[in-house]
């Protein structure tokens, strides 16, 4: 594993630690976890995958759950632990939404479920083979192409798995480390099956390549494989010369683990000779040697810097675990707090509908009462008609007085709890009111309706009961003075988008009325025009309509009252 790369991984893993940036936490354990198992170190791989793994679920990131899912499997088949590793290639499977990627992970939960029979493993590999090829995972082609060649060793057939491991090479040009693994299986296969020459061949090939390009490691590993093949091929001396010299070039290039594996070689092969001379020549040299051979060992000087590094991350990893818990008791005192907020508002906001409720309800009541306010007056005169039509022997109009008053009192009553109604029964009520009128005051006026062609009576909707009370007083106030037959005129007029409903008559006028009105009709006048200020404020309080209205009297030698109110054109009511 390179060094520098080690280096920056854990330096940005504690920078991550530091300012708790959970993604970049889980990122660079990942990372870390693929160095060690670049390394060969399949148990810190582990460990690391599964911290990667618990900052992703944190995260709620799928797509990298199922991928450090699938590396965790990995190198827990590599450890041999078949059955962590199978639920994990089942738990990747499930986690991902691509048909693919769960059936090559299905695939390999199955191939380890049948390792006590390699020849089912077949199937499974092959599968594995296509499907990834499909996807372009070139590593992933020479890891199962490295598994089926392996499964092709355990049923006997060598040169399927000689076949196989040429195949991960093809997939694995890129990665020199890998192929030097992948040619070594090779020799191995060839000196299993005493094809000696083939085997020397390939690690003469790859010692040739690490002098050149000055690769010790690989040297020297190279020369300790030479040195097995030479005694499985029964020629020790050459096996000895390559053992000796995998020793002196780790002396020399202070590769201290190196140096110990190719001495125990040496010391097995003169023990079995029964050459304790020479292994106690070698014993002696390591141990005179040894203090130089440790300090010159970069790789346990690198483990230990590691391991110092790998502390700290543990001690940032701990003051992470505390931070959390505090942002958690601090997020749930946040939530406590918001929600109390937030249930302080929703009661201050049903206090506040309810009160407008009851403002809205009261201003509705208040409506009704005024516009029921007006009925009274009209019922009063109605009957002291009905009362002088008796009185002057005037059955016949009695009876048809009575029989149009009812007809009217019952529309009226039928809409008495409407603020609003269709134009043509407002019309056919006040023609009702109108003729009634005219039948009590026969000599005394004339009455004209009329509605612009343009407004459809059944779709648009006035003010219930804001006309009436101001036809009365043009009736009785006004007109009923007169010397001559006077006139009532009532328009519905649409101009702009509103309806001006103007209500005109030549009567006597404002001030000449005023002069001739008892106290009472004066305060039931001052009473009925405030009533009707009172309706058109309350009804633009509660339905936004802004109605307008104005009465004035008629000046120069015309006499008579221009009573205009205007709304908009209504023509839905809620």
């Amino acid at each position: 594993m390179p060094v520098t790369k080690m280096k920056s991984v854990t330096k940005d893993l504690k920078k991550a630690l530091e300012v708790n940036d959970e993604n970049q936490i889980a990122q660079n354990y990942e990372k870390l976890a693929n160095e060690f198992l670049n390394k060969g170190d399949n148990a810190k791989a582990e460990e690391y995958y599964k911290r990667a793994l618990n900052s992703y679920t944190k995260l709620k990131l799928t797509e990298d759950k199922t991928r450090v899912t699938r590396s965790l499997a990995k190198v827990q088949e590599n450890q041999k632990n078949f059955g962590s590793a199978i639920k994990n290639y089942e738990k990747a499977g499930s986690l991902t939404n691509d048909a693919v990627e769960e059936k090559i992970n299905i695939n390999d939960a199955n191939r380890l479920k049948n390792q006590s029979n390699p020849a089912s493993q077949t199937d499974y590999v092959n599968s594995n083979i296509d499907l990834l090829k499909k996807e372009n995972k070139t590593a992933e082609v020479t890891e199962a192409y490295v598994q089926k060649a392996q499964n092709s060793l355990q049923l006997k057939d060598k040169d399927v798995a000689i076949e196989s491991y040429n195949k991960a090479l093809d997939y694995a040009k890129d990665k020199p480390e890998e192929v030097i693994k992948i040619k070594n299986e090779i020799a191995k296969v060839y000196a299993a099956d005493n094809q000696f020459d083939k085997a020397l061949l390939i690690n003469e090939k790859i010692l040739a390549e690490a002098r050149k390009n000055k690769d010790y490691t690989t040297e020297i590993k190279q020369l300790q494989s030479l040195s097995s093949i030479y005694f499985e091929k029964k020629e020790p001396e050459k096996a000895i010369s390559s053992l000796k010299e995998a020793y002196d070039l780790s002396f020399q290039k202070g590769n201290s683990a190196e140096a110990k594996k190719s001495l125990s070689s040496l010391v097995k092969y003169y023990k079995t000779k029964g050459q304790d001379k020479e292994s106690m020549v070698l014993y002696e040299q390591f141990f005179e040697n040894f203090d130089k051979l440790i300090h010159s060992d970069t790789t346990l000087i690198d483990a230990k810097t590691f391991q110092i590094t790998e502390e700290k991350i543990r001690q940032l990893e701990k003051e992470k675990i505390l931070k959390d818990e505090l942002i958690s008791k601090k997020n749930t005192f946040n939530y406590f707090l918001i929600g109390s907020v937030g249930l302080l508002l929703l009661l201050f906001l049903f206090i506040v509908k309810a009160l407008y409720s009851i403002k809205i309800k009261n201003k509705e009541i208040a409506l009704q009462s005024l516009r029921r306010e007006m009925n009274p007056h009209f019922i009063f005169n109605s009957l002291n008609s009905v009362n002088q039509f008796i009185s002057e022997n005037k059955e016949l109009e009695a009876n048809k007085y009575l029989t149009s008053y009812s007809n009217l009192m019952r529309n009226m009553m039928e809409n008495s709890n409407k603020d609003f109604i269709s134009l043509d029964k407002e019309v056919e009520q006040l023609k009702k009111y109108l003729d009634l009128e005219h039948l009590r005051f026969e000599d005394k006026f004339e009455f004209e309706i009329t509605v612009d062609d343009s407004l459809d009576p059944e779709r648009v909707f006035v003010p219930n009961m804001i006309l009436q009370p101001h036809l009365e007083n043009a009736i009785w106030h006004g007109l009923r003075y007169l010397d001559k037959k006077g006139f009532l005129s009532l328009r519905f007029d649409v101009k702009n988008g509103k309806i001006i409903v103007t209500i005109e008559d030549n009567g006597i006028g404002l001030t000449k009325s005023r002069e001739l009105k008892t106290t009472n009709q004066k305060i039931y006048e001052s009473r009925g025009l405030n009533n009707t200020k009172e309706r058109i404020a309350l009804l633009n309080e509660l339905y936004k309509k802004e109605i307008t209205f104005r009465i004035v009297e008629k000046e120069g030698l015309e006499s008579g009252v221009i009573v205009q109110i205007v709304f908009p054109l209504i023509d839905k009511i809620g």
